[in-house]
This record gives C-alpha cells, sequence and structure tokens, in this order.
C-alpha cells in the first residue's frame, strides 16, 4: 500500500522549498507583490510536484535498472498511480494559477505546464533538455508577474505606478530575475545528467563559470543584503562544483545538484531584495537551509 511517505518521494517534496521563490522574486521584480502571491507561489508547487511525478514516471524502465530503490521500481508506488498523481497535480495548479490570477495567471501557467511535460515526456534526454528546464524555472518566475490587477490596486497601488503597469511593462521588469534563475538551472540540469555515470572535469568547469555570472547578476550597488545572499548561495554550490572539478564521479554530482537546488532560495532572496524587498528577500533565503536538513531525508534528486 503506498504511503505519504512513498508519494512524498515521488515528487521530492522537500525540494519545493525552492520553488515558491521564484514567483515571489518575479513579483518583487515587477513590483506586484500583493494577496494573490502566495497562490500563485502555491499553484508552482503543485506544477513542481506534478513534474517530479511525471519525471518518475517517464523513467520508470531506466530507473528500474539505475535507481531500483525509488518509488516506482521498487513498487512502493505503481505507474498509473504516479501517472495520475502527475495529472492531478497539474490540473490543480493550473486551476489555482487561474482563481488567483486570472487570464494573465493563465497565459503563462499553461505554458510553464507544457514545458514541464515536454521535458519529462521528450526533452529531457536531448540537447535540448537543460535548456527546457531552464525556460520552465524562467515561465515560473515570470508566473509571478500575474499578481498585479484588480487587487493589487485596492491594496494602494496608485493609477501610473508600479502595480498599475501593463503587463508587458511588468514582464519586462521580471525578465532578468527570469533570466537568472534559467541560467542556474541549466548549471543545474547539465549535472543532474551525470548523476548516475559521472562526469568529465570540463562540465563542472562550465556549470562554476556559469554560477559566477548568476551570482553577479544578483548584486546590487546599494545594498548589502543582496549581496551577502548572492554570495552565500555562489560560495556553497560553487564549492560543490568545485570538488566535482577535483573529482568528477557519480557521488559528487549528486552532491552538486543537491547544493543546486537546495541552494536556489538564497539566489531567489537576493533577486527579491535586490528589488527592494529586504525581508521577504531574507525570509525566502531561509528555506536554504530548512531544505539542506530535509534533503537528508528525501533526496531532491
Amino acid at each position: 500500500m503506498t504511503s505519504l511517505a512513498d508519494l512524498a518521494e515521488l515528487v521530492r517534496a522537500p525540494a519545493a522549498l525552492s520553488v515558491p521563490g521564484d514567483v515571489l522574486a518575479g513579483a518583487a521584480a515587477a513590483g506586484v507583490l500583493d494577496r494573490r502571491t502566495p497562490a500563485l507561489a502555491g499553484a508552482s508547487v503543485l506544477l513542481y510536484w506534478a513534474g517530479m511525478a511525471a519525471n518518475d514516471w517517464a523513467d520508470r524502465r531506466l530507473d528500474a535498472v539505475e535507481r531500483p530503490e525509488r518509488p516506482i521500481p521498487s513498487g512502493r508506488v505503481s505507474p498509473p498511480a504516479a501517472l495520475g498523481l502527475a495529472a492531478g497535480l497539474t490540473a490543480a495548479g493550473l486551476a489555482l494559477a487561474t482563481a488567483a490570477g486570472g487570464r494573465r495567471a493563465a497565459a503563462v501557467a499553461v505554458p510553464l505546464a507544457t514545458a514541464i511535460w515536454g521535458y519529462d515526456l521528450l526533452a529531457k534526454n536531448t540537447a535540448a533538455g537543460p535548456a527546457v528546464m531552464a525556460a520552465c524555472r524562467g515561465l515560473d518566475v515570470l508566473l509571478g508577474t500575474a499578481s498585479a490587477g484588480p487587487a493589487a490596486r485596492r491594496a494602494g497601488a496608485s493609477p501610473g505606478g508600479r502595480g498599475s503597469a501593463s503587463a508587458g511593462t511588468r514582464l519586462a521588469r521580471a525578465l532578468p530575475a527570469a533570466l537568472t534563475v534559467a541560467a542556474h538551472t541549466w548549471t543545474v540540469t547539465a549535472l543532474s545528467r551525470h548523476e548516475v555515470t559521472g562526469t568529465d572535469r570540463r562540465l563542472p568547469r562550465a556549470t562554476l563559470a556559469g554560477t559566477a555570472v548568476v551570482a553577479a547578476t544578483a548584486l546590487s550597488r546599494a545594498d548589502p543584503v543582496p549581496v551577502a545572499l548572492a554570495a552565500g548561495y555562489a560560495t556553497r554550490y560553487g564549492s560543490a562544483q568545485a570538488r566535482v572539478v577535483a573529482d568528477p564521479s557519480p557521488g559528487r554530482v549528486r552532491a552538486a545538484v543537491a547544493a543546486g537546488i537546495t541552494g536556489l532560495p538564497a539566489l531567489q532572496g537576493a533577486l527579491t531584495a535586490r528589488a527592494g524587498a529586504r525581508v521577504l528577500g531574507l525570509a525566502v533565503a531561509a528555506a536554504a537551509p530548512l531544505g539542506r536538513r530535509l534533503a537528508r531525508l528525501v533526496s531532491p534528486t
């Protein structure tokens, strides 16, 4: 009989701590943080969990050889149950996003869900895999721009102010944050393709250089908070990649991937703080150490 612990392992439940910060960073960058934002963040978590379940369903035969301990090949979760859970979570995520942000949110959430399923079913084992996964995270950041609307104006946004900006303007404001998170995701995904086999030293050198660029884009000349958070992100994730350069074995690669997943909230916090929401940025970044503790119980990779 399938337990909640089995389902939590299937969807990599603790890794979802790295998800709400996407929406919060996007909303902060667009200047549209409001009461809709938490619901949009919840929708992104549901879509993330859907992607994890769909990923394991699609990989069930490969996992039977390479990772027989996972929920599906071990028999703890049946393939139909995993597929049904993925479909249900997708539907719930789209419904919640639409309820919270209307057509603006649906216009981002539907392509996001499509990209998630496209990665799991088609792109994952192709050269396009890292780019498609990066697009998923970038779209997740842009989902935060759907917070703006009548609720934002009632909350006090003045006509012509940041809260009443056009959809195009909001997307343009959030695009740099989306590209930053997408670039980070590319590095993690590129490494994750070698969790079982290991890699050569060229890949971690490239991803390490990318991490340095990503961290630099989150800096602020006038505010020490995003600087500190970006530095913490670069130090932890960068050191894990440096260890892969020294020893590109599967175990080191998996550790680096886990560091990239659990370290993402620090980057999201830096982006949120850089947009002016310092306290919220610190709260987002606080998910990083919590995620590392939970990762000891349920693997995020």
